[in-house]
């Protein structure tokens, strides 16, 4: 089996505990206005790789994951390519690896069962969600993704309620994901959710524009600056990352 891959990293410290093996998949049926990765969306000049390539050469770096370590699937949208995914995973837990995937939880369809059993059937060989939460708000998030948040969230209580690990991963983007009342929704949900270990508060940065512009393609939040150090402890209370000795 050949997947579509952008790029590999091969001590990743970002995406999961420990050092980690970094796989990206092309391909995202979202278009996040703040995606600093706009060259992984389609399969252009992506480059085709068999499963069994790719866990070898991971397997070379093993000896740097230690106990937290292990390797991570992300993009792009790594369940785009489900099957392709879901195989890597299996051979990385035949090979008592730690396994994360980064996804938007977006593929999930909890009206189909088929969907279901897939999602039910990849989480035995998954040790942890990195799952991204766009924005609470259905139709916020359609303005910023270009899709509905329904499957999202439901994708989390799916996860919960399977017992599999979830790390929550929000970016914070003044005018629109940084607002005391989304911030509040935002923790309302996460606590009816019984596995989340983790609240990773990601302020929006603008490293990305150069790859617009490389692509011809215009930069979304032209002029939207990033959050001041304030407004990032400021939503980190809200989401209860860091205590609010105020209360």
């Amino acid at each position: 089996m050949k997947g579509y891959i952008h790029s590999f990293e091969s001590f990743g410290t970002v995406d999961g505990p420990g050092i980690r093996y970094v796989i990206f998949l092309k391909g995202c049926p979202l278009r996040c206005k703040y995606c600093h990765n706009p060259d992984t969306w389609t399969r252009e000049n992506a480059k085709e790789y068999e499963v069994d390539e790719i866990v070898k050469e991971a397997l070379r770096y093993r000896g740097y994951f230690g106990d937290k370590g292990g390797i991570t699937l992300t993009g792009g949208e790594p369940l785009l390519q489900f099957d392709f995914a879901l195989e890597l995973f299996k051979k990385f837990k035949e090979n008592n690896v730690n396994t994360a995937c980064d996804t938007s939880g977006y593929m999930f369809n909890p009206n189909d069962p088929e969907n279901v059993k897939k999602h039910e059937e990849l989480i035995k060989y998954v040790d942890l969600f990195l799952l991204d939460i766009k924005h609470i708000n259905n139709e916020e998030h359609q303005k910023l993704t270009r899709v509905r948040n329904e499957n999202i969230l439901a994708f989390a209580k799916f996860l919960s309620d399977h017992g599999k690990k979830i790390w929550i991963r929000h970016v914070l983007v003044p005018g629109i994901t940084l607002n005391d009342k989304y911030l509040v929704e935002l923790k309302e949900f996460i606590d009816t959710l019984k596995t989340v270990e983790k609240i990773e508060v990601l302020p929006y940065h603008t490293m990305g524009v150069v790859k617009y512009k490389n692509l011809g393609i215009p930069y979304p939040l032209e002029g939207v600056n990033p959050p001041s150090k304030e407004e990032v402890i400021h939503a980190k209370k809200i989401l209860g990352v860091i205590k609010d000795e105020t209360k």
